[in-house]
């Protein structure tokens, strides 16, 4: 009995550790308040707030309840302990049970962000390195499209622009399904290639880079309000370079937040309303990350220029002289580069969510 006391005690502290990490003490006091708050009749005289707090309420309940109710169970195991051993094999079976539970809600841990169970949208343009920047901006879409496929995910591709020569300028595309975010931001940043060029004749060794952008999918207006007079927006014909058309049917939308500079540019040949939509779920995905990124608690805080900044290098694909796929953040890495660029990336996007517990 003492040997499973042990182990109880130990697991009751591995959660209290886990609670700690969750910040649970903090997400209970806020469900308090959100609980006050909606007790009052005159929230409902804004249904649309009163929907977005009810919510909030939902998922903090959905995120704490486990482990509360975890934590009650433990504490009434070890006191029915006390009380003798005649029952210590059904105790070791409770306990492997809620050992097996804590080990699970361990993993929502890493899923705690406020748009983490939203789809994404990846945006990848080519950088510095002119064709051979192009064609690894190519590369790394061919790797995400793999991912998905391997993972369970769908896609649909928003826009694409082809390079000249080879690769790509930018492509966009969406990732559908639960925790599409979640998972893939950890590969928001600047990619960077070293290998020997396959477009120099003589076979020097290039250094090339791509930005890619992972921006939460938001689809409800509500969650992210923006004010239309905060807009400036753009009709082109498409494929043009921008500039007021009369053209309605197959026009190219470039719409800018005025506030803070973001700039989101559609034009796929769809209709005009088809890329306004598109182009404005984007903005919404743009501005929600620039939160997210300048810790902001709404979007009338945000700092105007940040967003056209390219972000931090986060990760190295050496191909040449030796060949090995390097995270600069948590210096997880790869030596099979092909397997990597064929979409095996989870290695990078785990050790990348746990250095966020």
């Amino acid at each position: 009995m003492d040997r499973l006391r042990s182990r109880a005690i130990s697991l009751l502290e591995n959660v209290e550790n886990s609670t700690a990490s969750l910040d649970l003490t903090s997400k209970l006091s806020k469900m308090s308040e959100i609980e006050k708050q909606l007790a009052n009749p005159e929230i409902w005289n804004n249904p649309s707030e009163a929907q977005k707090i009810t919510r909030k309420l939902a998922d903090l309940k959905k995120t704490t309840q486990p482990w509360c109710t975890l934590k009650i169970q433990i504490k009434d195991i070890l006191e029915m302990m006390e009380l003798g051993d005649d029952l210590a094999d059904e105790f070791e079976e409770q306990i492997s049970a809620f050992e097996s539970e804590h080990a699970e809600l361990k993993k929502q841990l890493l899923f705690t962000g406020e748009y983490d169970n939203h789809g994404a949208t990846i945006r990848i343009t080519a950088g510095v390195g002119g064709t051979d920047a192009q064609d690894f901006a190519e590369m790394l879409e061919r790797m995400y499209l793999r991912w998905v496929d391997k993972n369970g995910y769908k896609t649909e591709t928003v826009e694409r622009s082809i390079g000249e020569d080879a690769g790509v300028k930018t492509t966009v595309f969406d990732v559908e399904g639960l925790l599409a975010y979640g998972k893939l931001k950890s590969e928001h940043g600047v990619h960077r290639l070293v290998r020997i060029s396959p477009f120099n004749s003589g076979g020097s060794r290039e250094t090339s880079f791509a930005q890619v952008e992972i921006l939460p999918s938001i689809n409800t207006p509500d969650e992210v309000k923006i004010d239309d007079k905060d807009l400036k927006i753009d009709v082109y014909r498409s494929g043009g370079h921008g500039g007021q058309s009369v053209n309605t049917t197959d026009s190219a939308v470039r719409i800018t937040h005025v506030p803070t500079g973001v700039v989101v540019a559609i034009q796929n040949e769809r209709s005009q309303t088809q890329n306004r939509e598109t182009a404005m779920r984007i903005l919404r995905g743009k501005l929600a990350q620039l939160q997210l990124d300048q810790h902001a608690e709404n979007l009338s805080e945000l700092q105007a220029g940040k967003s056209a900044e390219w972000g931090a290098q986060i990760r190295n694909y050496v191909l040449n002289p030796y060949k090995l796929v390097k995270d600069v953040r948590t210096k997880h890495e790869e030596k099979d580069v092909d397997k990597v660029l064929g979409g095996d990336i989870n290695g990078f996007i785990e050790s990348y969510l746990e250095s966020l517990v």
